[in-house]
């Protein structure tokens, strides 16, 4: 059937060949609706981020554009503000009717990692075309924190698909009638559901957090271990108002609770130009179950992982930000994103990634 590919028919996919690895996939690797990607062992300093483009090999590329090679066997730490690429352990021999798109997880994406991946032929980051058959590679650029990265670690996720199943405006509001896709404000329906951001003073007036330019390292297997404080400064609303710096990286929370029905998933959309000078996102998929009440996930708002460009820009609560755009899954996952899994940001608020102490 048309639509995004759910946990089981990942599974097959696996079981037929069209995943393929040295190794063995991992426990929890199959999400509901998409297959987390693992580092490999090899990683390049880049001297500028690329494409291969239409006929030709990554490999070829890395022969120009590859400073050096680094063997993460043992970890390896990778610089705030240079570019890398790693190969990814999963390469793909995909069917003809079925094509991928892939995205940062959101822990990824609240570290301020941009990380894309690369395909063979490939004209568009992130973009998997129908039928293909080859190795995967994750382009690599901390913005805020330097990383210490290992083989296994997941840092991208990839979603298949078969044929175009996206919501049209109409069958959007008849779902949000049926289903309730938001709440806490409006249902904003235009080219997907449209949410904006939360900042009415709270909790001693926290409203989100901003990236301090000069910190240590974050090792990425260390879960709750660092002191937000270390790396983050605390921010304040209290007009209902925040300036953002050209430059700064920002985590703030939309105004509105998001729910993914069981039937369906979701996609951030990239930012539109005209609404602001700032980049809205970074990890952008919503799995089945999000948000809903019988997985645990009544009242999840949506983190918002927020970079301002060239010139301050005055945000204000309640201001469109971003949309979602919803599209039928094939089938019904086996188990729902928060139902049993582990989830970290199911129910979620305002919050940091998993690498710090609550």
């Amino acid at each position: 059937m048309t639509g995004a590919l759910p946990s089981q028919e990942i599974a097959a996919l696996t079981e037929a060949g069209a995943v393929r690895a040295a190794t063995p996939l991992a426990e929890g690797q199959i999400q509901p609706a998409s297959l987390d990607l693992r580092l490999g062992r090899r990683v390049w300093r880049l001297r500028a981020s690329f494409l291969a483009g239409a006929g030709h090999r990554v490999a070829e590329r890395l022969d120009d554009l590859a400073m050096h090679e680094i063997d993460l066997t043992s970890g390896a730490v990778l610089e705030k503000g240079c570019v890398y690429l790693a190969e990814i352990a999963e390469a793909l021999a995909l069917p003809d009717d079925v094509a991928a798109v892939t995205n940062a997880k959101s822990s990824t994406g609240r570290l301020d990692l941009l990380t894309r991946v690369v395909t063979d032929h490939g004209t568009e980051f992130d973009r998997v075309a129908p039928g293909y058959a080859g190795p995967l590679y994750a382009e690599i650029c901390p913005r805020s924190f330097s990383v210490l990265v290992r083989p296994g670690q997941r840092l991208n996720q990839i979603r298949f698909r078969r044929g175009d199943a996206v919501l049209s405006d109409a069958e959007l509001a008849a779902l949000h009638a049926r289903e309730g896709l938001v709440a806490g404000g409006p249902a904003v329906i235009d080219g997907g559901l449209g949410f904006s951001v939360d900042l009415a003073p709270r909790d001693g007036g926290l409203v989100g957090w901003r990236a301090k330019p000069h910190t240590g390292l974050i090792d990425l297997d260390r879960i709750g271990h660092y002191a937000p404080a270390d790396f983050w400064e605390p921010l304040t609303a209290r007009d209902g108002r925040l300036i953002l710096d050209p430059g700064a990286f920002y985590i703030l929370v939309s105004r509105e609770a998001v729910h993914i029905p069981p039937d369906y998933a979701a996609e951030m959309a990239p930012y539109l130009a005209m609404v602001g000078e700032f980049r809205v996102h970074y990890a952008g998929f919503f799995d089945p179950g999000f948000g809903h009440a019988a997985a645990g996930g009544a009242g999840a708002r949506g983190v918002l992982e927020v970079r301002c460009h060239e010139a301050p820009f005055v945000l204000e609560h309640g201001q469109t930000v971003g949309r979602l755009v919803y599209e039928r899954m094939a089938a019904r996952p086996d188990q729902l994103y928060g139902a049993g899994l582990a989830s970290n940001y199911q129910g979620q608020g305002l919050k940091l990634s998993k690498h710090f102490r609550a």
